[in-house]
């Protein structure tokens, strides 16, 4: 199981979460001092040290860095594909908050990562994220690359047994990366498309 993270907000995949008073002042003041903060409906964590990069591979095969994505804004989620509940919320929300981008959609990449290795293969991953934008990307990675990156990200994640099978508990919240490739925005849960959209206008309002 991955390192508790700084914060621990936990996403049971049939219930919805909002993230703890302690864990988000920890973030808040990751983002203080800042001269010209963002004007943002998530928490601005500009500076914070970590979400700097992973290495996963796409459903093709080919592997992935976040490095590959400078010069867009991307959202990063974790999440499983048999998720009924957060995943699928989030995901309907990047698309509608796309939409809503206009032209500056096409400047935005949103990334999944699943946290459910063994059962998201490559064709299951590639099919589910592309059922809610075709530009949406799936990622994946063997079990410790997976918990090194959730590590990275300060995500939490964990097998919950369920009779014969089991489901995940998982972070709940997605990771706004600016164009430079700087973890700069927490978006919650409960945001609307609305709401992240302006989001997303704000990390490249400068670019």
């Amino acid at each position: 199981m991955p390192d508790t993270p700084i914060f621990s907000p936990v996403a049971n995949p049939g219930r919805r979460f909002c993230l703890g008073a302690l864990g988000a002042t920890a973030l808040m003041l990751a983002g203080c001092g800042r001269a010209d903060p963002l004007e943002v409906h998530g928490t601005d964590i500009t500076g914070a040290k970590f979400a700097r990069s992973f290495s996963l591979k796409d459903p093709a095969g080919r592997v992935r860095t976040l490095e590959e994505f400078k010069g867009r804004a991307v959202l990063v989620f974790f999440g499983f594909t048999q998720c009924p509940d957060v995943c699928p919320t989030a995901l309907v929300r990047a698309a509608d908050a796309k939409k809503l981008l206009g032209d500056q959609g096409d400047r935005l990449q949103v990334v999944f990562i699943t946290v459910d290795p063994e059962r998201d293969v490559p064709e299951v991953l590639g099919a589910y994220t592309t059922a809610f934008d075709p530009d949406f990307l799936g990622l994946y990675g063997d079990i410790p690359t997976t918990a090194a990156t959730a590590k990275e990200f300060k995500v939490f994640y964990q097998k919950v047994a369920t009779g014969d099978s089991y489901t995940m508990d998982h972070t709940a919240l997605s990771y706004l990366i600016d164009p430079q490739g700087k973890v700069r925005v927490m978006i919650r849960d409960d945001q609307s498309a609305p709401d992240l959209a302006n989001d997303i206008r704000q990390v490249l309002r400068d670019v």
